[in-house]
Formats: structure tokens, sequence, C-alpha cells
């Protein structure tokens, strides 16, 4: 009976963790990063990156590398154990509050990255239309990106509101 209890177990770790990166993936954080946080929180204690990329069947560098993002946003953090070299990781204390800071900061980034890139599409787009070359595609490209643009003011403006940032807490 404690076979199956075991493989069971086993099995919903498995299928949590692939679970984990494909939701990750969708949202465009990472397949491996998904992986990782999932089998973290899935686990009962502090795990080692030597152990995490055994368990995982990922490299040294991948598991590393994805640790080292979700520390970034707050997600995961690093233990120490007295006495050991390696490094451990757990999920943060609050992930549910973690998970909501680190996807609105990441949305934010994103926006503001998105912005900068716009900004530069509009100079030549404008100084396109003052050669007046392909005048017709141009004013429709320089009108679309102006509504596009409005959107993503708009979502930044949401994003920052009083309320998002009182329910995100």
């Amino acid at each position: 009976m404690k076979t199956i209890e075991l493989n069971a177990a086993s099995e919903a770790r498995e299928r949590l963790v692939e679970l984990g990166g494909r939701t990750a993936q969708d949202l465009g954080l990472g397949r491996i990063a998904g992986q990782l946080l999932a089998y973290l929180y899935f686990q009962p204690a502090e795990c080692s990156l030597d152990q995490i990329e055994q368990d995982l069947g990922l490299s040294k560098a991948a598991v590393s590398t994805a640790a080292r993002q979700l520390e970034a946003f707050g997600l995961i953090r690093q233990v120490w154990k007295r006495g050991d070299r390696r490094n451990y990781y757990r999920t943060a204390d609050n992930l549910g509050v973690a998970m909501q800071q680190g996807l609105m900061a990441l949305v934010r980034s994103k926006l503001e990255a998105a912005g900068a890139e716009m900004d530069e599409i509009r100079s030549l787009i404008d100084e396109a239309r003052r050669a007046e070359r392909d005048a017709s595609d141009l004013a429709f490209l320089h009108d679309r990106l102006k509504r596009a643009n409005t959107l993503r003011e708009r979502l930044a403006a949401l994003l920052n509101s009083r309320i998002v940032k009182y329910l995100v807490r």
C-alpha cells in the first residue's frame, strides 16, 4: 500500500511540475522557471540545486538561471544550511503575494519596453511621412500605432492605479 501511495505522490508531483512549466511558458516566463517553481512549491523542504537538476533532468546551468530569475521576482529564496556549501532554495513564504507582485513587475517592465520601442517606430514613421514616401501605408501605420499606444498607456495607468496596488498587496 505504501508503494502505491509513493507512486501516486511521485506521479502527482511530476504532473504538477509539467503543468507549472507549460503555464509559465504560456505566460512568457520560460518553461524551466515554471517547472522549478512548481517543483519547489510541492516539496516539503528546501532543495539543493543538485537535487533539483537530478529530479527534473535538467542541466545545472538551466536550473541556476531559472533560480536566479525566480529569485529576482521574489518567488523563491535561497536558504543556507550550516556546514553545507551547496545552494538550497524554497518558495517564498507567501507565494501568492510574491506571484502577484512579481507578475505585476514583469507586466510593467514589458509595457515600458513596448512603449520605448513604439516611440522608436513612431519616429521612423514620422520621418518617412515627412519625406512623403508610401504616404497612405504610413498614415495607416501611424494611426494604428497611435491607437496601440493609447491602449498601452491605459493599461499602464490601470496597473498603477490605487485599487490594483491594493489588490496586489
